[in-house]
């Protein structure tokens, strides 16, 4: 009987695998789209290229486009499109558009308003952050960013003549920037010997400690902290709840420290490496009165800084992974395909700022990409290092004041020389959410300082 008993519901199981796969071959509304067969029955798929062999689905999708064309079904429920004259469609700022709640589960962060699937409650949750993030509330704070600018270059000074982890300084950079801007706290990583993350589990304390101090808040304070502006916004009280609020403080501080630190260590590889676009910066630094190179102001008038920072920010975007868009309420359509309302559609930046129909040789490192007006025009809707549309990179003000000013002080200030590394190790390699790279951190330089001429 035990053994009929078990053989009855492995039969039982496998015609309902049985079933479920010939649905979704067969009889899904995403059925007819292009795709391999084992993507569209099960997301075992996707978790063998992101798991076992860790974070190469993006990559894989790249490999799967050229086979099976420009749009694919890339899991059970997902489409993919690789066509950058369909980027405009998805990330835009007209209309109604949710994230895909799959893609953000994992971040077990369900209050934070980058993990808010739907369009209206991600809008509500972001209002209140958005003046904190703003191009002119940055530029007034620049100030700070500078100051730890110079806590690294003190840092770097003492190194004069010898080794140093540039990586490792570079996120101890961000980190203390990220942490100062927008909880008011330093965990001083760039004291640290060996720069290491101070930061832990002390968020929850700092968010429960500010919370427990609101009847102290100042509404007019010129630096008031992520967690300041949501309680004193117009919110409805669940919105300004400990745990939500924490998982706001969370997700927007993970998402400062890493990603800048990551386009800062591909621009100093590529600007040191690189003869010519070293003496064409200090050239245009020199143009510039003392005072002004350390003014964001300033250097953002810099045309040929502008232009090498959009190269890194072209070779190293926020995010590796793609970014799929649900329109609820109305159907999709590309080219001959309707896409069903409802349906998850995405892209991915990372492959289409190296895509080669784009960019020619797309994986080389050239700022003259950007230096002529015209040219630059082409790419504008189809660059986007921050994402576009309603869901963009709430920090993007923030990430280029701190190229801007980062980039503009080391390479006043030090001459570096990489030791063993080479293009491959600062190269998108995984797909961690952000770009993983074979140098991530371990990326050491030596040190000779530089005296850029009055």
């Amino acid at each position: 009987m035990d053994t009929f008993t078990v053989a009855s519901l492995g039969a039982v199981v496998l015609f309902y695998l049985a079933t479920l796969a010939s649905y979704r071959l067969f009889l899904h509304p995403l059925a007819t789209f292009p795709g391999p067969k084992l993507a569209a029955i099960t997301r075992y798929y996707e978790a063998y290229y992101d798991i076992v062999k860790n974070g190469q689905y993006t990559f894989k999708i790249a490999e799967l486009h050229k086979e099976y064309g420009p749009i694919i079904r890339i899991s059970p429920y997902e489409l993919h499109v690789s066509d950058p004259a369909f980027f405009g469609v998805i990330y835009r700022q007209e209309g109604h558009w949710n994230k895909y709640d799959w893609s953000y589960n994992a971040f077990l962060a369900p209050g934070s308003a980058i993990c808010s699937a739907d369009h209206n409650v991600h809008r509500r949750r972001r209002a209140p952050l958005n003046p904190l993030f703003s191009k002119a509330t940055v530029a007034k704070r620049q100030n700070l960013i500078n100051s730890q600018i110079m806590k690294l270059i003190d840092r770097i000074r003492d190194t004069d003549q010898s080794r140093l982890n540039i990586g490792a300084a570079l996120s101890a950079l961000t980190r203390d920037i990220a942490t100062e801007y927008i909880l008011a706290r330093n965990y001083h990583d760039l004291d640290k010997e060996d720069f290491s993350e101070g930061m832990t589990d002390d968020t929850m304390k700092i968010t429960a400690d500010i919370i427990a101090a609101k009847s102290s808040f100042d509404v007019s304070m010129d630096a008031p902290t992520i967690v300041h502006a949501i309680l004193t916004s117009d919110l409805p009280p669940a919105e300004k709840e400990f745990g939500r609020i924490h998982d706001e403080v969370s997700t927007v501080s993970g998402a400062a420290f890493e990603t800048s630190a990551q386009t800062l260590r591909v621009l100093l590889y590529y600007i040191y490496n690189d003869a010519n676009i070293l003496r064409r910066l200090r050239t245009e630094f020199q143009q510039l009165p003392p005072e002004s190179r350390t003014k964001l102001s300033a250097l953002e008038q810099l045309p040929y800084l502008t232009a090498v920072l959009m190269e890194g920010l072209r070779l190293s975007p926020g995010i590796a992974t793609r970014i799929p868009r649900v329109a609820p309420d109305r159907d999709l359509v590309y080219d001959k395909w309707v896409i069903p309302k409802g349906t998850p559609v995405g892209m991915t930046t990372l492959l289409m700022h190296l895509d080669g129909d784009i960019y020619p040789n797309p994986r080389s490192f050239d700022p003259d990409r950007w230096t002529d007006l015209d040219t630059r025009k082409q790419y504008e809707k189809i660059y986007a290092p921050f994402s576009r549309g309603t869901r963009s990179c709430l920090g993007m003000h923030l990430a280029w004041a701190e190229l801007y000013l980062t980039i503009a002080a080391l390479v006043q200030e030090f001459d570096f020389s990489f030791e063993g590394t080479t293009p491959e190790d600062i190269e998108p390699a995984s797909d961690q959410f952000i770009i993983g790279t074979r140098a991530r951190k371990g990326l050491v330089v030596r040190v000779k300082t530089h005296i850029l001429s009055e």
